[in-house]
């Protein structure tokens, strides 16, 4: 494993700050552990995180030996973890875990972002019993710009898909949200019925996808860590 010696200490916590505490590598490891492989998966995954900057981050873990460069099928560049990244998944949990206890919900939802919640949201996603038939949910934030206000889960019987343009599928189930709202629900600091009945949250659909619906979404891997801040 390729080291810089930035700290120049031969403290194992400095040598391993090198490899994994650069800005953004704790994210990129994050989404690497959450199963993305494909650099545009990878890129859903940190979108505010500039494309160059993703493949420099990728090519630091590569020669660190964190990561491994796949070709995958079609002759597509996957990247996987090796033996050391994915040693680091205990790591990077604890630091979600720590965060989800520890940094208060009111700092947390200062930094909203419907890109990471819709792409976590879809992953995330449970449709069992899967549909018979093709399912889309539109979710629609009236109060963001335009080019943030709808997304669309097309749920089929081997897939789901995020969609940020209009598929062009009947839309079978609508929710109305606030994103601060869905947010909070996927953080597991409140539950969509208490957001419904305050009506930041409205879900428009046949009674039976509706309650299809409360049972697909589930919540962030980190939503039942006890929190000590409020």
């Amino acid at each position: 494993m390729e080291i810089n010696n930035l700290y120049s200490q031969f403290c194992p916590v400095s040598m391993a700050s090198e490899v994994i505490c650069t800005r953004w590598t704790p994210l990129v490891l994050r989404e690497l552990l959450c199963g993305s492989t494909r650099f545009n998966d990878l890129r859903r995954g940190v979108p505010k995180m500039s494309p160059t900057l993703l493949s420099k981050r990728l090519k630091e873990l590569e020669l660190a030996g964190v990561v491994r460069i796949v070709r995958g099928a079609g002759g597509n560049t996957e990247y996987h973890l090796t033996e050391a990244g994915e040693d680091l998944r205990p790591l990077v949990l604890g630091i979600g875990e720590w965060g989800q206890r520890w940094v208060e919900s009111r700092l947390s939802l200062r930094n909203l972002d419907p890109s990471l919640l819709m792409w976590d949201i879809r992953r995330n996603l449970d449709p069992e019993p899967r549909p018979e038939l093709r399912c889309t949910v539109q979710f629609q934030y009236p109060a963001l710009a335009k080019p943030m206000q709808d997304w669309w889960l097309v749920i089929e019987k081997d897939a789901v898909d995020l969609c940020k343009i209009d598929p062009g599928f009947e839309v079978d189930l609508l929710i109305t949200a606030e994103l601060r709202a869905m947010t909070a629900i996927w953080m597991g600091l409140t539950t969509l019925a208490e957001e419904i009945s305050r009506g930041t949250v409205r879900i428009d659909g046949p009674p039976v996808l509706q309650k299809r619906i409360r049972d697909w979404l589930k919540l962030s891997p980190f939503a039942n860590v006890a929190r000590r801040a409020v």
